[in-house]
């Protein structure tokens, strides 16, 4: 995902998640905050990470959480996701956000990069396979 595509977006990788940044995701200083942009990348891994493990999951690490550039209000937050490695019951997963200004394609910028792993759970919580 770290190649460019078309208006800055990635050329690989599942657009997960697209949400706009509203005034009520500010923390006291008028700026997104941090800890909601790290749930929308956690909300963005997880729906490869189920689609992978036809099932329910549950984040256990996050690995790397870099913050590129400020998410401002109103910004359009788009989080791909795309898998790193897949083991027996987990699955790491790459996540990339990018923002775009006033609905602008020529705006758009990378703002974020993550790594998370999941693993694959059954219905006690306890790890299972994760299907071939």
């Amino acid at each position: 995902m770290d190649n460019p595509g078309e208006a800055g977006h990635p050329q690989s990788g599942l657009l997960a998640v697209r949400v706009l940044a509203m005034p009520a995701d500010t923390n006291p200083a008028g700026d997104i905050f941090g800890g909601w942009l790290m749930s929308q990348v956690d909300i963005a891994g997880s729906i490869l990470a189920v689609q992978l493990a036809r099932g329910r999951v549950a984040t256990v690490a996050v690995h790397d959480f870099q913050f590129i550039k400020p998410v401002l209000v109103g910004d359009l937050v788009s989080c791909y996701a795309e898998v790193e490695r897949k083991g027996r019951t987990s699955v790491r997963i790459k996540v990339e956000v990018f923002t775009e200004r006033d609905r602008d394609p020529d705006s758009v910028s990378k703002v974020a990069s993550a790594s998370l792993t999941f693993v694959a759970v059954d219905e006690r919580s306890r790890p299972r396979e994760i299907p071939a």
